[in-house]
């Protein structure tokens, strides 16, 4: 019974994924891609967790760690440029 949940879950995070990459690519405004590049994020997250469940194995842990860290990154790098227009200030310029 868990076993078809877990599937049934990797099948609605897929075709979530699915949605938020034509956000990305239709997606009107650029806050509405950032949003949808970091749901993909915890998406993947999401589907890597449930693979590790799926699988029986600890062995994609460290990739759930790695894919957090790169999607806040990310996410906080999109929202600099979108509030300030550059990912890294010069201080020295103003």
């Amino acid at each position: 019974m868990i076993d078809v949940l877990l599937n049934v879950a990797l099948v609605l995070l897929s075709v979530s994924t699915l949605g938020f990459v034509y956000r990305v690519i239709k997606g009107p405004t650029t806050p509405d891609r950032v949003i949808a590049l970091d749901a993909i994020g915890i998406n993947l997250i999401g589907i890597t967790a449930i693979t590790c469940i799926v699988l029986r194995t600890q062995a994609f842990l460290e990739v759930i760690l790695l894919l957090g860290i790169l999607a806040f990154i990310g996410t906080v790098a999109f929202s600099k440029f979108i509030e300030k227009g550059v990912i890294i200030e010069d201080e020295r310029k103003s």
